[in-house]
């Protein structure tokens, strides 16, 4: 099958029981793709919003990798698992019916893990070890020690608490693992442990679950209705200030020179002044990114290929 020089953004909405890498294949077997990459690994129990990055667009699928995210997650109070989710070896640790918990205690106890916190990150996870994930070592019964990690939960909020099983949603900053934290709330709660029933990721950055699309969906569409699900490369970009370029400029751009000072963004730079990067365009047409020296010129930071820019029909320099 030849493949395709396609790029764009895929939200995909992953199924459970699959992994991350096993529904990026199927993806680019329905797209034909050349190139893709998903961003944001979801464990195979875990369902909901994988972005899936094609093309030119892998060239900025590190942005998210760093943004914000939403899990909706239900856990099990007074249990452990091996793996800190339903795949492991469980183990009842006390009857949580004798605790008597209620919402508003545990609204009170979860507040504690809102803010910054430390993390050891679990062992069934794909952290590398001298080359291996993790994971590796852990189903071959070995424990490695790991640093301990700064994370940042920005809310939680409790949906419901029936008998043992907690509901909540937790949004997060990058790094954060959930089976983790459902261990160290099950704790917190007097409960010994706990472990993760469901995970759901809900928001990735700007992106919303509603936007995203089931495989099933995918597989019954034709070629054009799928290449329509794609979102535009700079869609993943969009907190990032946007430099609308002249046709000079984009042409000194392309060429890898640094341009001039340019009047728009002196206020700009005065308030962001901790992230430099900035989205370039010729006229409605997206370039890449740029990056903001100190003496408030532009030097090219990550741009498209001028062979793709043609392709767009609408970059006209001569």
């Amino acid at each position: 099958m030849a493949k395709r020089s396609i790029s764009g953004v895929l939200l995909l909405d992953k199924s459970y029981g699959i992994t991350s890498n096993k529904a990026l294949q199927k993806v680019k077997y329905l797209y034909e793709s050349a190139k893709s990459g998903h961003t944001g690994t979801l464990d195979p129990l875990a369902t909901g919003i994988l972005p899936i990055c094609m093309g030119e667009a892998t060239k900025f699928s590190s942005i998210l990798l760093n943004a914000n995210k939403t899990y909706e997650a239900v856990i099990k109070l007074g249990y452990q698992s091996t793996t800190g989710d339903a795949e492991g070896i469980i183990e009842k640790l006390i009857e949580v019916g004798t605790t008597k918990l209620t919402i508003q205690y545990c609204e009170t106890i979860l507040q504690q893990f809102v803010g910054e916190t430390i993390q050891i990150p679990p062992m069934y996870s794909a952290l590398k070890h001298r080359g291996k994930p993790l994971y590796f070592y852990a189903r071959n019964g070995e424990v490695i020690e790991r640093e301990p990690r700064t994370i940042l939960i920005h809310e939680i909020q409790i949906k419901s608490l029936f008998q043992n099983e907690l509901t909540i949603t937790v949004s997060c900053g990058t790094g954060t693992y959930i089976r983790t934290l459902a261990e160290d709330i099950g704790r917190a709660l007097g409960c010994g442990g706990a472990y993760l029933i469901k995970l759901c990721r809900s928001s990735l950055g700007f992106f919303d679950l509603s936007q995203a699309r089931k495989l099933e969906d995918l597989e019954e569409m034709d070629k054009g209705d799928r290449d329509y699900c794609l979102l535009p490369i700079d869609s993943i970009l969009q907190d990032l200030p946007r430099v609308v370029l002249d046709k000079n400029e984009t042409k000194n751009i392309l060429q890898g020179r640094v341009l001039s000072e340019k009047p728009d963004l002196n206020d700009w730079a005065a308030q962001k002044s901790h992230d430099k990067s900035v989205r370039l365009y010729y006229r409605q047409l997206f370039l890449g990114l740029g990056e903001v020296t100190s003496e408030q010129t532009i030097k090219p930071k990550r741009l498209l290929s001028e062979s793709h820019l043609i392709n767009q029909n609408q970059l006209q320099l001569n």
